[in-house]
């Protein structure tokens, strides 16, 4: 069984089967970037591209498939919380 929560630091997978995302916390940035989709690399784009500061971020969602996050520029350490 899968935690309330997952930290990351690079693209990929987030939760393997539907939920609802509550947000997510930004430990530490330089210039990171999060793109969040519902089905893998190529499914839908629930966001576009965040670029966010350090500190909490509420963004509650629902995702039916899986929710996966493209990490991109200098660093990003999040963790994403569901409900």
């Amino acid at each position: 069984m899968q935690g309330l929560n997952k930290r990351m630091t690079a693209t990929g997978t987030v939760k393997s089967s539907p939920g609802r995302l509550a947000g997510f916390y930004v430990a530490a940035t330089s210039s990171g970037t999060v793109v969040l989709r519902d089905g893998g690399a190529s499914g839908s784009q629930l966001t576009g591209t965040i670029t966010p500061a350090v500190g909490w971020h509420a963004l509650p969602m629902r995702f039916g498939k899986d929710l996966h996050a493209t990490i991109a520029g200098s660093s990003l350490d999040v963790t994403f919380v569901f409900e």
